[in-house]
C-alpha cells in the first residue's frame, strides 16, 4: 500500500483481486464492524471482536479464531497511515441463496479518518424495524431509502420508532437522551453499538447515571438533551426529532465525550 494513501481493500489478509470481490456486488448476507483507527490502534477492540464473533455465530454457525481476525487487522493497518477509518466485513464465500456451507472470509478496507458531521441534527420520527437487529448486517437497503425520504422532507436523517411506538435507534446511529443528570437509553430492540458499550461502561466508572426506559415522541418535551453516536463519534447533539424541539446540552456532550476518551487504544 502507498504510505501516503489511507485506502486499502484486504480479503482473508492479502490485497483483494477483481476475482474476490465481484461475488460481494450484490451480497447481503454479512456482517461488519467498523471503527476508527487512531495512532494504529482502536477503542474498545474487545467490542468488536465479540461483534464479529458473535455475528458470524449467528449467521453462519461457525466463527473465525480471534488470533486470525486480529492478524488480518494488523496486516491492513500495516504501513499505512496511522489515523483510519476501517471496516471489516465478514461473509461467506458460498455466497448468498444457498445453504451451502463455507468457512467465512474476512474483508477489510480502509479509508480516510472521519469524525462524523457537528450537527445539531433533525431528525424524522419513522416507523421501522430491522431485521436480526442485534446484528450489524450488510442488508440495510430500509435505512438509506429512509434516510434519503428524511432528507427530502427537510430533515437530516431518520430515527426508528418500533410497533410499540418506542424509539430504538437511527439509521447508522445509536440513540441517547438526557434527563438532566442521568444518560437515558431507548429500551427497545436495537443494535448496541460499540461506541454506546465504549460509553455505557465508562460511564460507570466515572460514576454517572445511567438508565434504560421505553422513550416515547411523548416523552420528548420533558427531556433535557439528545445525542446520536457511532464509530465516527461519541456524540452529535440533536436538535429536533419530528415536531419535538430539544434543548441544547453541553453538559451531556462533555459527559459522553469524557467517557469515550477514558477509553485506551488497543493495538489489534
Amino acid at each position: 500500500m502507498d504510505e501516503d494513501s489511507p485506502h486499502i481493500v484486504h480479503v482473508n489478509g492479502r490485497a483483494a483481486t477483481a476475482e474476490d470481490l465481484a461475488p460481494l456486488a450484490f451480497a447481503g448476507h454479512a456482517h461488519f464492524t467498523a471503527t476508527q483507527v487512531r495512532d494504529g490502534r482502536i477503542r474498545g477492540l474487545d467490542l468488536h471482536l465479540e461483534r464479529l464473533r458473535a455475528a458470524s455465530a449467528g449467521l453462519f454457525g461457525r466463527t473465525l479464531p480471534e488470533d486470525v481476525v486480529r492478524s488480518r487487522l494488523r496486516t491492513a493497518l500495516r504501513g499505512g497511515p496511522a489515523d483510519l477509518s476501517l471496516t471489516a466485513t465478514v461473509y461467506s464465500p458460498a455466497g448468498e441463496f444457498t445453504a451451502a456451507d463455507a468457512d467465512p472470509a474476512l474483508l477489510v478496507r480502509t479509508g480516510p479518518p472521519s469524525s462524523g458531521p457537528d450537527g445539531p441534527l433533525a431528525l424524522a420520527a419513522v416507523p421501522h424495524e430491522r431485521f436480526l437487529p442485534h446484528v450489524k448486517h450488510v442488508g440495510e437497503v430500509a435505512k438509506t431509502h429512509l434516510l434519503r425520504t428524511a432528507v427530502a422532507e427537510g430533515f437530516d436523517d431518520a430515527a426508528f420508532l418500533d410497533r410499540e411506538g418506542r424509539f430504538s435507534e437511527a439509521t447508522i446511529w445509536n440513540l441517547a437522551f438526557w434527563d438532566g443528570e442521568a444518560v437515558v437509553w431507548p429500551r427497545a430492540a436495537l443494535l448496541a453499538g460499540t461506541t454506546m458499550g465504549i460509553v455505557r461502561r465508562q460511564l460507570d466508572r466515572l460514576g454517572v447515571g445511567q438508565r434504560t426506559v421505553a422513550v416515547t415522541p411523548d416523552d420528548l418535551p420533558a427531556l433535557a438533551g439528545a445525542v446520536v453516536m457511532n464509530s465516527w463519534t461519541p456524540g452529535v447533539p440533536v436538535r429536533r426529532i419530528g415536531a419535538a424541539e430539544l434543548p441544547a446540552a453541553p453538559r451531556f456532550l462533555d459527559v459522553l465525550r469524557r467517557a469515550y476518551e477514558a477509553e485506551p487504544l488497543t493495538a489489534p
